[in-house]
């Protein structure tokens, strides 16, 4: 398999564009946008990151999962209950999680997107969690975990998005435009931690 993956069809549980209906709203989506102050100019922005980033993935999913690997609570969410990490899993979401990189740079926020979002969330909670790869870890990834994890999703992405021919100036938007798209996914991926009426 390439590791370069752009197109995400050779990708075990990448299932872009077949998923379900998000139930949030295009319209909850733009006020959203509106909220974490996204707009086309950052959607530019991540065009030229993804551009940077595309041969890069690999080593910012090496510092990814470096971090991930130092923290037992996190790691936790990779293994067996009171057991080892479990090797095909972490290695089937790091294609999925290189692939997520792509895709927060390039997809369009249309309905496709929306929709592949809620997915996400669901695989993090009891309603879908382990079924994609069907293992044996945790039942769920507690929402405080996906909220702390935009900070080191954020701040290490700056050193690959310098390796470009982009000014300082250009490096600080595209970092602002990833840390609103970053900010912009976890708020939707906590809808389903949320009790009706309270998201």
């Amino acid at each position: 398999m390439s590791v370069h993956a752009s197109s995400g069809s050779d990708i075990p549980g990448y299932e872009y564009g077949t998923v379900a209906q998000s139930p949030v709203t295009l319209a909850e989506l733009d006020e959203l946008k509106a909220s974490a102050m996204f707009g086309e100019e950052d959607a530019a922005m991540l065009r030229r990151a993804g551009a940077v980033l595309d041969d890069q993935v690999e080593e910012i999913l090496d510092v990814w999962y470096s971090f991930i690997a130092s923290q037992p609570h996190l790691v936790e969410h990779f293994s067996r209950p009171d057991g080892p990490p479990i090797a095909e899993y972490l290695g089937a979401v790091r294609l999925r999680f290189g692939q997520w990189i792509r895709d927060t740079c390039t997809k369009p926020y249309d309905q496709e997107w929306l929709d592949y979002q809620n997915e996400i969330a669901l695989r993090h909670t009891p309603e879908h969690k382990n079924d994609t790869d069907h293992v044996g870890s945790t039942q769920v990834v507690p929402l405080r975990y996906l909220i702390a994890l935009i900070g080191p999703v954020v701040t290490t992405m700056r050193p690959f998005l310098s390796r470009g021919s982009d000014s300082a100036q250009d490096v600080d938007a595209m970092m602002q435009a990833w840390l609103k798209a970053v900010i912009l996914q976890i708020a939707l991926w906590s809808r389903p931690y949320a009790l009706p009426g309270e998201w």
